[in-house]
């Protein structure tokens, strides 16, 4: 397998299965002096852990991370930073039934045909327990910008779950932390418990919507036409386990939109810098930052992975039917808050060091 890694300066490789002994991230470009303790890293990683709640997977999993390399005396060296975390509660007797059969809507079938071996434990490297290295990486990430970028805050939440979504003018930041769904709105969260209580019991699963905000972003991150900041934030987001589908702003909405709508006034402010009158663009225009909001949202597909019968195949080609075993979340998208959050902070610092390299501070002046 190719491809397992991410970012131009600070990249990001990260390794292991669902079921083996570990799973773990190798953090290059990491600039020196940064300080950087295990503590820090794993803040982000409780927040993600599986079994804190009834909402989740019921595998408990402590997630300790153990920095290999890369921190010396409390800083970070400039070298690779090695992070591990190792699989503790690991019940691959709950996948033997599956072993020869594919679940419908999960990567079983594609992994099997392109490379002719599968991990069925878990899924392998198929399997969401992959984010928790990237939860980890975006931990480093997190910082070194709060070394160079002062005041950034990246935020994740939940605006819908199945086809119930969050009163916009109920939003309150406060709540996000709040309550198991990540929400802002705290009426939502009641209803969603009801709702996803009747989904698990009954063997089912999911979809939600993730929104992920970074306020505080400076203006002037992301290169014209294949360096955009928000292709790379797409493209981060897509790349998390069931993503189906990304937005940036108002997304899909502005094809709604006149132009006279969708146009973000601009007018200069009291500290003579520049204001919009709304921020239909999500921070971004023409791939580079504003200094707006940075606001993406992506969707997140059921579980595959239920308790109700599908027909299936077998690797024979043989036809079947499948119910899958074990312990999964009724809805990925509760702790995928945590990782589009990650990704988000990876991609922003990636493109802070690329603007510190070939501009080291924005060139024009405005007034």
């Amino acid at each position: 397998m190719s491809v397992n890694s991410f970012g131009r300066l600070f990249t990001v490789t990260t390794w292991g299965e669902s079921h083996g002994p570990a799973l773990g991230a190798t953090v290059d470009g990491c600039p020196p002096g940064v300080i950087l303790e295990a503590s820090m890293i794993q803040h982000w990683l409780d927040l993600r852990k599986p079994g804190q709640n009834k909402y989740t997977t019921q595998r408990r999993e402590a997630d300790e991370v153990e920095i290999l390399s890369g921190v010396f005396e409390g800083l970070t060296t400039g070298t690779p930073i090695q992070l591990m975390i190792r699989n503790t509660d690991q019940r691959s007797k709950d996948y033997s039934e599956i072993a020869e059969k594919f679940r419908p809507g999960h990567a079983d079938i594609t992994y099997w045909q392109k490379y002719g071996i599968r991990d069925y434990r878990g899924g392998g490297r198929s399997s969401a327990r992959e984010t928790a290295a990237r939860v980890a990486a975006g931990g480093v990430a997190r910082e070194v910008l709060k070394a160079f970028v002062p005041g950034l805050e990246i935020v994740g939440c939940m605006v819908q779950m199945g086809p119930h979504k969050i009163d916009r003018d109920a939003w309150d930041w406060d709540q996000i932390s709040r309550n198991p769904f990540w929400t802002p709105d705290s009426k939502a969260a009641v209803e969603w418990a009801s709702y996803l209580d009747d989904l698990r019991k009954s063997g089912n699963s999911v979809g939600a919507i993730i929104e992920v905000v970074a306020r505080g972003t400076p203006a002037g991150l992301g290169a014209p036409i294949y360096g955009k900041i928000d292709t790379d934030i797409a493209a981060a987001m897509m790349s998390i386990n069931a993503v189906k589908g990304v937005e940036i702003g108002a997304g899909m909405g502005v094809a709604a939109l006149t132009g006279e709508d969708n146009a973000d006034e601009i007018f200069m402010g009291n500290d003579r810098q520049p204001v919009y009158s709304s921020n239909h663009a999500g921070g971004v225009l023409g791939g580079i930052s504003t200094g707006q909001d940075l606001v993406c949202r992506f969707a997140v597909k059921p579980t595959s992975s239920i308790l109700r019968p599908r027909e299936t195949i077998t690797k024979s080609g043989q036809s079947s039917v499948i119910t899958t075993k074990g312990r999964h979340d009724p809805c990925v998208g509760i702790r995928a808050v945590p990782v589009g959050e990650a990704m988000m902070a990876c991609v922003i610092l990636d493109h802070i060091l690329l603007h510190r390299g070939q501009i080291g501070k924005n060139q024009g002046k405005i007034g």
